[in-house]
């Protein structure tokens, strides 16, 4: 279930950023372009989180 909602985050604020960063520049919101980045942050996340270690649990006092 985490995949899941880690795409849908993803993909939203994918799209977000790519709407607002080309209202910045003046260019056309392109929805597959948008879509593409998405898939591609969130694959990119997803070998990220499997290459790094899991954090070490913190000493109790």
């Amino acid at each position: 279930m985490k995949f899941v909602w880690g795409f849908i985050w993803t993909f939203i604020l994918v799209h977000m950023l790519t709407y607002v960063a080309g209202s910045m520049l003046s260019a056309q919101y392109d929805f597959k372009t948008a879509s593409i980045l998405g898939i591609g942050a969130f694959i990119l996340i997803l070998v990220v989180s499997t290459i790094l270690p899991p954090p070490a649990a913190a000493e109790e006092h």
